[in-house]
């Protein structure tokens, strides 16, 4: 670009250079100062070029490649945003995925335990009434037995009453004893 213009300038001069001093002097321009103007200004021109375009376009370079830069690292940073938002969004599906299935685990053992309560309140109750159904039973079989010895106690009683005589009381028992069983063994017969 600086070429350019250099050489527009020159193209600009040369006529008037080739041209007679004559036609410039009919029009009032001076040659020789005309010259060391266009000198000037080349120098002037070529300085600031080295001094001023030079930097100006490398602070410009610069300053567009930190934009550029600090572009792409945006976009880098959008893209690690996007991702890290998808990873959070994949853990968060999967915590709870994990959670239903800690709450499916917990249901199940609840049921197990709920099963489980249920069959050990049915064998206690099914113990409880064995239990129950064992003292009735021995309970039963005192009270027969006591009943019997009280008919024994009354039947001697009255033995003695009747005869007005003291009997053996362990023979009066053991033949009423045997008279009662095998009552009950008749009983059971029919």
């Amino acid at each position: 670009m600086k070429y350019r213009v250099g050489l527009a300038i020159a193209i600009l001069c040369l006529p008037l250079l080739l041209s007679g001093c004559d036609a410039m002097g009919a029009l009032g321009i001076n040659w020789h100062g005309l010259l060391a103007q266009f000198i000037t200004f080349g120098i002037l021109l070529g300085l600031l070029i080295l001094v001023g375009y030079r930097p100006i376009t490398r602070m410009l370079d610069e300053r567009s490649q930190r934009i550029k830069e600090g572009m792409e690292q945006a976009e880098f940073i959008k893209q690690e945003t996007a991702r890290t938002e998808q990873m959070v969004q994949e853990h968060l599906a999967e915590a709870r995925k994990q959670g239903q299935d800690v709450i499916a685990q917990a249901e199940q053992i609840g049921d197990r335990l709920k099963e489980e309560a249920r069959q050990q309140a049915k064998l206690d109750a099914e113990a409880i009434v064995a239990r129950a159904r064992s003292e009735m039973r021995a309970e039963n079989e005192q009270a027969i037995a006591e009943l019997r010895q009280e008919f024994v106690e009354l039947a001697i009683q009255a033995a003695q009453k009747v005869i007005n005589r003291a009997l053996d009381k362990e023979a009066h028992r053991q033949l009423i004893e045997e008279t009662l069983k095998e009552s009950g063994d008749l009983r059971k017969g029919v």
